[in-house]
């Protein structure tokens, strides 16, 4: 393996360790001091940021240039980072699938847990049941919103992109813009 494949590794591997350290600590600052409404509302932004990913990273690997090329041609906003995340495909996909989607499962599993073991109330036989209801609930709706996202992910790739594109260019973001150089 390359040495810049090693740096690529080390580099996700730091992040998503990172991301894991701060936002598990902060989610269980969030439900330990906070009410069970906002602890739940935490719950569901990182359930739907992980879906939100994931379907980003499904739309760059079944893209294709040829209509972002149009539309970079007739200066539409958006279309160059799109045309960016394209050609970065592998490194995208690698960012919101795994980093940011593992990362946002496992603190999604992680805070589910920690609002179980709040709802309990002593450790009763009725009582073990608040944690496996609570898991039963995020795993669906993790996996169901990601089933949906993929296929929608398939099929309205160019929009997604676009979307995902213009967001990148109000916020002046150029992500891969440096890989992208590199390559010519």
């Amino acid at each position: 393996m390359k040495k810049a494949g090693f740096r690529w590794i080390f580099k996700i591997v730091l992040i998503s360790s990172v991301a894991s350290i701060v936002f598990t600590f902060a989610t269980t600052e969030i439900v330990g001091h906070f009410g069970l409404v906002i602890s739940f509302g935490i719950l569901a932004l990182f359930v739907i940021i992980g879906i939100v990913f994931d379907v980003i990273g499904i739309a760059v690997t079944a893209a294709s240039e040829a209509p972002f090329n149009a539309m970079a041609t007739r200066r539409e906003r958006g279309a160059k980072e799109a045309l960016l995340l394209i050609k970065n495909a592998d490194r995208v996909a690698c960012y919101t699938n795994d980093v940011v989607g593992d990362v946002t499962g496992i603190i999604s599993g992680t805070t589910a847990a920690l609002i179980a073991a709040r709802l309990m109330d002593g450790l009763t036989v009725e009582n073990m049941i608040i944690p496996a209801v609570i898991s039963a609930v995020v795993t669906g709706v993790t996996v169901g919103g990601k089933a949906i996202g993929k296929n929608l992910a398939f099929n309205k790739n160019v929009a997604i992109l676009h979307g995902t594109g213009k967001f990148l260019s109000v916020l002046h973001l150029k992500p891969f813009a440096k890989e992208a150089k590199a390559k010519k």
